[in-house]
């Protein structure tokens, strides 16, 4: 457990929480194996799982109150674990995962947000491209970006410091700072991306696509925003998330937790690039809703 511990904390650059719920589920899955098939647990027999082992251990695990919420996060921990047992030719059960409920639309959590772009990472085809979605994830939530602001940006941006560049809607420009975690999460795509990152934007004049995006598709070209929705997507069914849960709902949960942190409303007018303070003014209701939740479910006196 030790090395896929490491794994998730230096390849996949996992949060410390996350990489001990998966461990600890790794461990209580190895456990239920060992008393399941009769014998001992290693690689070979972790590449002999079936569809029919996996709701098993499901099952087994509901027995003990599991939530359908907590099963969508497990079955997420298990697939990391059986794609580093495996390698990235294992051939993985395929199961889906059990519905929730869908709650009110609101900002996604920190927590949920590092699962959701760990998840994503995980289910990715190749190391890079998962490093590519754990980065553009981490980029929308991290900075307040769009997407379109996310994936418009070139290697002109390299070599990258704690402030970034970008260009918004109407052609207005802006600077948002850029946190360690996800500067670190930017310069690890980059070094296992297939593809070169020209620094000097004039170098690519070549380039078919009109310059070298910073972050780039499949075969190295331009990115689509629709793939990243589509990643998104996917991984918000793994974890039960709600619908709501979406690239854009990032940049909400961004500006939400600021506010909620003590940001005012013309810094975060001007990290968000809205023309008007009317638009950032939309936050002050949404954060007012959820300390109205949280007033309605935690108060001794309330309803």
């Amino acid at each position: 457990m030790n090395h896929f511990a490491a794994h998730l904390r230096d390849d996949r650059r996992r949060s410390q929480h996350t990489v001990r719920a998966y461990v600890i589920t790794a461990e209580r899955f190895c456990a239920f194996l060992m008393d399941h098939i009769g014998g001992g647990v290693g690689a070979d027999e972790i590449r002999a799982l079936t569809q029919a082992d996996i709701r098993s251990y499901l099952a087994f695990r509901r027995r003990d109150g599991l939530t359908n919420n907590s099963a969508a996060r497990e079955l997420s921990a298990l697939r990391a674990f059986l794609k580093h047992v495996g390698g990235d030719e294992a051939q993985i059960p395929r199961i889906k995962g059990p519905k929730v409920k869908r709650g009110v639309p609101r900002p996604v959590s920190p927590d949920d947000i590092l699962a959701l772009a760990g998840d994503a990472q995980d289910s990715a085809s190749e190391d890079w491209i998962g490093a590519r979605d754990w980065a553009v994830l981490l980029l929308l939530y991290g900075s307040g970006l769009r997407i379109s602001e996310a994936l418009d940006l070139t290697g002109d941006a390299l070599p990258l410091t704690d402030t970034l560049r970008v260009t918004g809607k109407r052609s207005k420009v802006r600077i948002v700072p850029l946190l360690p975690q996800v500067r670190a999460a930017i310069e690890h795509y980059i070094d296992l991306c297939p593809y070169p990152v020209a620094q000097d934007f004039a170098r690519c004049k070549h380039d078919k696509i009109g310059g070298s995006p910073l972050f780039r598709g499949k075969r190295g070209g331009l990115l689509s925003p629709n793939m990243i929705r589509r990643v998104v997507q996917q991984a918000r069914t793994r974890l039960g998330l709600s619908d709501s849960t979406t690239p854009h709902a990032l940049r909400h949960s961004f500006a939400t937790h600021l506010l909620a942190g003590g940001a005012d409303l013309r810094s975060l007018q001007e990290l968000l690039g809205h023309a008007s303070l009317s638009s950032t003014q939309v936050y002050t209701a949404v954060d007012a809703a959820h300390l109205l939740d949280v007033y309605n479910s935690a108060h001794p006196r309330a309803g």
